[in-house]
């Protein structure tokens, strides 16, 4: 009779019981601190050293070249006074919010979600020809995708302007704004294609039949039944592509910011004040002000998906 008492009380011992203290795996304090310090280290490295490195540089008139390169001044706020009464500055922020608005929030959110709604109504060879074209614009290194676009606008032997018989149009120079919107919508609406499937693909096929059964047209399904249940996916993606869109700097391989800086739009401006002009310190204090412009839209996304899930 005490036999399973025995192993009752041997299977409660002290070596089965959990370690009070959380160390789950028995690693102890050294053998946990020396799994995590070549992550630490990495992201000490790249991440928090940069990031010191670029607000200490933001408070001086550090320079590439002359005497405030070997021994730089500290200027305080001088640099971010500057920047928000300098023209240039504010010229690229507007041109940056238009370029995120027009490629990011419209294009790549209402075509990706075109191309996604569309494919719910083909076969799946056709979807799957569809899908492999839109990611492969996505996969193409920058430099390459560049290449094809420059050479569809080419202003001489440009295909564009052999389609449309329009003579010897310099699209990149005369609409340099468009073309870099068109161009990033046509490089990211693979991303937004993808999320949206995933998105339709989670609507219950009974709500969309019953729907029809009642007479609800194309417009009364999306706003009655997909709409709900994708709204979460519309945010997150265009919190995604709003902030991937900001910090792009692939229209310089394009336009170079020009002409007259009027696709100049922030990371192209930072490279040309903080590498060309030298100007490492004013360079620096505008890439604090990008990060804290990604951190309000950032917040207000997460803001608008709280609210949602409440």
């Amino acid at each position: 009779m005490k036999a399973p008492e025995s192993a009752a009380a041997a299977g409660s011992g002290p070596s089965r019981a959990l370690p009070d203290d959380g160390d789950v795996a028995g690693l102890g304090k050294g053998g946990a601190a020396a799994f995590l310090a070549p992550a630490l280290l990495l992201i000490s490295v790249f991440l928090v050293f940069p990031a010191l490195w670029s607000l200490y540089l933001g408070m001086t008139n550090y320079r590439l070249t002359g005497s405030a390169a070997k021994n730089p001044q500290f200027v305080g706020l001088d640099n971010y006074v500057n920047a928000l009464s300098d023209d240039r500055f504010l010229n690229s922020l507007v041109l940056t919010l238009l370029f995120v608005f027009g490629s990011a929030v419209i294009g790549q959110s209402v075509l990706g979600f075109a191309i996604a709604w569309a494919m719910t109504r083909v076969r799946k060879s056709v979807r799957a020809v569809v899908e492999f074209f839109v990611l492969l614009a996505w996969i193409i290194p920058s430099s390459v995708t560049t290449f094809l676009w420059y050479a569809l606008l080419d202003r001489s032997n440009g295909t564009l302007n052999a389609m449309l018989n329009t003579g010897n149009t310099a699209w990149l120079l005369n609409y340099p704004m468009e073309s870099i919107i068109v161009f990033n919508t046509w490089v990211g609406t693979a991303f937004s294609m993808l999320l949206f499937s995933s998105a339709l693909a989670s609507v219950p096929p009974t709500q969309l039949e019953s729907a029809r059964m009642v007479g609800a047209g194309a417009w009364a399904q999306f706003r009655d039944v997909i709409f709900p249940h994708i709204r979460g996916h519309i945010l997150t993606n265009t919190l995604l592509i709003t902030l991937w869109t900001f910090n792009t700097f692939t229209p310089y391989l394009l336009t170079a910011g020009g002409p007259d800086d009027r696709s100049n739009i922030l990371p192209i401006f930072i490279y040309q004040l903080a590498l060309n002009d030298g100007a490492l310190g004013q360079g620096a204090a505008i890439s604090l002000i990008m990060i804290i412009i990604n951190l309000v839209i950032a917040m207000v996304y997460l803001r608008l998906l709280k609210e949602r899930k409440s």
